[in-house]
C-alpha cells in the first residue's frame, strides 16, 4: 500500500515503527515537500494581502458603500485565506515532528493506528476517524 508514494508493507505498517527508514525517509521527504509548497502559497498571499491593503489606502477617495462593502469582503476573504494556509502548514510541520518522534500514523486521542487509507487521503491526520468524530461532535 501507498502512503503518497511511500510503499507501506507488513504487520503494524499504519505506525512509524512498523515502517523502514527508507518507507520514513520517503514520507518525510513528502510532508516537507509539502510544507514547503504550503510556505511558498502563505508567503505569496501574505504578500497579495499587503498589495490588496495598499491599494485600499491609496484608493479610498469616494467610496460608496458598495465599494467599502467589496473592499471589506475583499479583506475578509483574503484574512480567511491566510489562516487556512497557515493552518495546513502548521499540519505539516506538526506531522514531520511526529514522524520524527516516532509517533506519525498512531492516534494522539487513543494511540490506535490510524489507517494508512486515511493517512494517504490526509497524510497529515493525527487522529484516527473514531477519536476524529467524538471531536467533532463535541465542538458543535
Amino acid at each position: 500500500m501507498l502512503v503518497n508514494g511511500a510503499v507501506v508493507t507488513g504487520k503494524g505498517a499504519g505506525t512509524a515503527k512498523g515502517r523502514s527508514a527508507e518507507e520514513i525517509d520517503q514520507i518525510r521527504t513528502l510532508l516537507r515537500s509539502r510544507f514547503e509548497e504550503l510556505n511558498t502559497e502563505y508567503e505569496e498571499a501574505v504578500a497579495q494581502n499587503h498589495r490588496l491593503r495598499l491599494v485600499e489606502i491609496g484608493d479610498a477617495a469616494g467610496d460608496d458603500q458598495a465599494d467599502s462593502g467589496s473592499k471589506t469582503a475583499e479583506r475578509d476573504a483574503a484574512t480567511s485565506l491566510l489562516k487556512t494556509l497557515l493552518d495546513r502548514r502548521t499540519q505539516a510541520e506538526h506531522a514531520i515532528h511526529r514522524l520524527d518522534e516516532g509517533t506519525y500514523g498512531n492516534c494522539e486521542g487513543c494511540s490506535n493506528p490510524i489507517p494508512v487509507e486515511r493517512l494517504e487521503v490526509f497524510p497529515s491526520a493525527t487522529t484516527c476517524v473514531n477519536c476524529k468524530q467524538v471531536r467533532e461532535r463535541r465542538a458543535s
